[in-house]
């Protein structure tokens, strides 16, 4: 292990985050990390936190309640409350599908009138180990150029808005931006990427939970200032919608395209998704002036779903030999 601990910050959303917070909370355990802050996109339109967002005008919680959830303990009370952030009111009446965290954020929201208090607030109660903050301090959409979606013609780019529109497109994403474009960062977020040893980018949904960190005027320029290294973490599969077709180095690609100034330092892959093209991988990885890392990260169940304690021994490898 490494002869301190190290501060690192997660940048993602959804599931991919919340696997690789579980993680590096992991690490925190074993006293390779000390320091542990994930940043969270938020841009979500869809189900509670979007019904959220359209009726208070905050910002969309879903995202910030699963990066909290991974951060909880696995004694009884983390356990417990995890699962109570998570739960999801069923039934036929207006709270169908509403989620206990969402509405307990968004109570401490209108509260302390406080984004970043009023979290840190839950991660108390929560017993979390580390912090949870938002990439950006006002509601934003995503917009993406999009090909394949005129029939008379193919190449033809068609602006989709919405994250989730975004997602689930049927044409081909040629690239994404936010609207508004210059969003305010969160403050405290900018501070964390300067201050850190480590960035974790990845996994997750490429273009509507990874690249918009990216497309924060000042969080890009705090991760092109930042002496952190940076690890980027390639997903194991195409994503349906997002990135059907793409490979391991598609996902490099399209990071390079809407940040060239951004100085990777490791990338991650699955030794299983990799499997033949590891030599071509591994040029690519070091034409970004990057080292690759091969690990077996999947969960065991064949989904396309990284494993937390797979994950967590691999982000100790490449601390140790970095």
């Amino acid at each position: 292990m490494t002869h301190r601990a190290q501060s690192a910050v997660a940048l993602g959303g959804g599931h991919g985050l919340h696997a690789s917070l579980q993680a590096l909370r992991r690490l925190v355990d074993e006293l390779v990390v000390d320091d542990l802050t994930a940043i969270v996109t938020v841009a979500d339109n869809g189900g509670s936190s979007g019904r959220l967002r359209g009726e208070f005008g905050v910002l969309p919680p879903g995202d910030l309640r699963m990066a909290l959830a991974a951060l909880c303990g696995d004694d009884d009370w983390g356990a417990t409350w995890a699962e109570v952030l998570q739960h999801r009111f069923a039934g036929d009446g207006e709270m169908r599908g509403h989620v206990i965290g969402n509405l307990l954020i968004v109570g401490l929201w209108e509260r302390l009138g406080d984004h970043v208090k009023a979290l840190d607030w839950v991660g108390k109660l929560l017993g979390a180990t580390g912090r949870v903050l938002p990439m950006a301090l006002t509601p934003l959409d995503i917009t993406a150029q999009v090909r394949g979606l005129d029939r008379s013609d193919p190449d033809a780019l068609t602006t989709v808005r919405g994250q989730v529109e975004v997602a689930t497109t049927e044409g081909v994403i040629d690239s994404v931006q936010l609207d508004p474009a210059d969003p305010l960062a969160c403050p405290e977020a900018v501070a964390a990427i300067r201050d850190a040893d480590w960035v974790v980018i990845g996994p997750g949904s490429w273009f509507t939970s990874v690249i918009p960190h990216l497309l924060v005027p000042e969080l890009r320029r705090a991760l092109a200032e930042t002496d952190a290294r940076v690890i980027v973490v390639l997903n194991l599969d195409e994503q349906a919608g997002e990135t059907g077709g793409f490979g391991p180095d598609d996902h490099l690609a399209v990071l390079s395209e809407h940040a060239p100034d951004l100085k990777v330092h490791a990338v991650l892959a699955d030794r299983g998704r990799v499997g033949e093209g590891l030599a071509d991988l591994e040029h690519v990885v070091h034409a970004h002036g990057a080292r690759l890392f091969v690990d077996d990260v999947a969960a065991d169940d064949g989904s396309p779903r990284h494993d937390p304690a797979k994950l967590a021994a691999a982000y100790a490898r490449i601390v140790e030999h970095s």
